[in-house]
């Protein structure tokens, strides 16, 4: 066998069956491969950016790596906006980037560039395959890697030579890392800041402790308490909906986040880290914590966040019994006009049991957790890196993760452009995946920023880099053109009809609403 084929067969073997592919012509030994050894499931995306995308929604539902398949520097570097997010979410993704033939590299043709230099930004693990013997042995620690605690995102190049030479054979993957406990030191500090000023102290939670099961938790100890839970501004993955302890976020506006801390006097973390603003702004804070608060670790990444919270409630003797009754709005399709309120509840009343929530909604979604909690049970993710483009790729990976759920995913009409190929390959893969985009023709958020940072009023230059018109932007044909059936909604009642057929019906859909 060559190296591509014991490549493929490592990867198979190593549980990371699944590859997202935009291939060129280095490649094509790779693509060769997939036909030869069953058992990889490979999906094209039209973009690199929808690739590496997809491949952080697959491992944030699944918690086990995918694969990438991209084409030399250029390609890497159209995906790494997706790997920066992956990065900040703590997923792994094993990224195969394939190269020039070594000895073709000297001669510095149109594709040659620094490859290694590329993806070591967005990468903990980058690695050249030296030669075909190498190449089954170097993806089995790449996958290791990937599927260490915390993850990482790895990154091995496959020099198109040591692709088509002979190789050994596969490679076994090392033992994977076992995930790390918890430090005992740090629940039992957590304890006595407890016990010393429950109502002064915020529990900032992330990651694994936004499973079902660490916010039962989290719930318990509140009650016995009486600390307040919060999550950060954005997480990979929150489980939400009825029968779930529904927490706030720290809001994305600093003038709403302050007050939000104000009365805090410890914060104690698990897995979050400092509650900090998204940007810097003239005149106002960078770290949103009050002064004089103190700030204590119980968990990092990678650290089993459960076991350490059900230390805390032992701890602290929480149980079932101190769950305080949580006061939810009353969920009710609303009619007439579309407004951020209306559209909130239209969602809400719209989530299928165990769905999958992939928000994108930037300024129109800010008010969305409120009604949402009182929808059916569902998972919900964000974007956690700010790089724009992210739903709809991550919408495909987490869709072939879960595909027994709906995926709805939620856009602003901006942002869907930047992405706007993965339409394709969810309808090529017949995903059952709901996009609404929020079609308000300006780029909301960063008109708000303008204000945000005293830049004064835009003029007419300044509005055209905000506004997205002339020509409008038609989404429902746009789906078409990619095989995506779409409609447009202009009010509350349509808005309805449409959810609730798109949720009825498997398969991609596309729902334009026109604010």
């Amino acid at each position: 066998m060559n190296g591509a084929e014991s490549l493929v067969r490592t990867m198979v073997k190593g549980g990371v069956d699944v590859c997202f592919t935009n291939p060129g012509t280095s490649e094509m030994h790779f693509v060769a491969a997939l036909d030869r050894v069953p058992g990889m499931r490979c999906v094209l995306g039209l973009f690199e950016g929808v690739v590496t995308g997809a491949a952080d929604g697959y491992f944030r539902m699944k918690g086990t790596p995918a694969s990438t398949l991209l084409h030399l520097g250029p390609g890497l570097a159209n995906g790494l906006a997706n790997l920066h997010n992956a990065k900040k979410a703590n997923s792994g993704i094993v990224n195969i980037v394939g190269q020039h033939a070594v000895y073709h590299i000297g001669y510095n043709a149109p594709l040659t560039s620094d490859i290694e230099g590329l993806a070591r930004p967005m990468s903990s693990w980058v690695r050249t395959s030296p030669d075909a013997k190498s190449v089954a042995a170097d993806g089995a620690a790449a996958i290791a890697a990937a599927k260490s605690a915390p993850p990482q995102i790895a990154t091995l190049i496959l020099p198109a030579d040591t692709a088509w030479n002979e190789a050994d054979g596969i490679a076994e993957v090392p033992v994977e890392q076992q995930r790390a406990s918890y430090s005992p030191q740090a629940v039992e500090q957590a304890a006595r800041i407890l016990h010393g000023d429950g109502e002064g102290t915020l529990l900032l939670m992330t990651g694994s402790a936004l499973s079902e099961q660490g916010l039962a938790l989290a719930e318990r100890i509140a009650g016995k308490t009486g600390c307040t839970v919060m999550g950060p501004t954005f997480r990979p993955k929150m489980a939400r909906g009825r029968g779930r302890f529904s927490i706030d976020r720290i809001h994305y506006v600093i003038e709403n986040a302050l007050p939000m801390l104000a009365k805090f006097r410890h914060i104690v973390l698990v897995e979050a880290d400092d509650p900090v603003a998204f940007f810097a702004y003239p005149n106002k804070p960078s770290m949103l914590k009050p002064q004089g608060c103190e700030v204590h670790r119980m968990t990092s990444w990678g650290e089993n966040s459960v076991a350490a919270l059900e230390a805390l409630a032992g701890a602290v003797k929480a149980s079932a019994k101190d769950v305080k009754p949580q006061a939810l709005q009353e969920l009710v399709k609303p009619t007439g006009a579309l407004t951020f309120a209306s559209i909130a509840q239209a969602i809400a009343c719209a989530i299928p049991e165990n769905a999958i929530m992939v928000d994108e909604s930037l300024t129109t979604g800010r008010g969305f957790f409120p009604p949402t909690a009182a929808a059916a049970p569902h998972d919900w993710l964000q974007n956690m890196g700010g790089s724009i483009g992210f739903s709809t790729p991550l919408s495909i990976g987490a869709a072939i993760a879960c595909p027994d759920r709906k995926v709805i995913t939620m856009v602003g009409d901006g942002s869907a452009m930047y992405t706007i190929q993965s339409l394709w390959t969810q309808a090529r893969e017949n995903l059952d995946i709901v996009t609404i985009v929020f079609a308000n023709r300006i780029y909301q958020i960063l008109r708000g920023e303008f204000d945000n940072v005293g830049a004064g009023e835009p003029g007419q230059r300044a509005n055209d880099m905000l506004r997205l018109d002339r020509p409008t932007l038609d989404f429902v044909a746009l789906a078409k053109g990619m095989g995506v059936p779409g409609r447009a909604v202009t009010n509350a009642d349509e808005f309805n009809k449409a959810l609730a057929e798109a949720v009825a019906e498997p398969g991609p859909r596309l729902i334009e609403v026109q604010m």
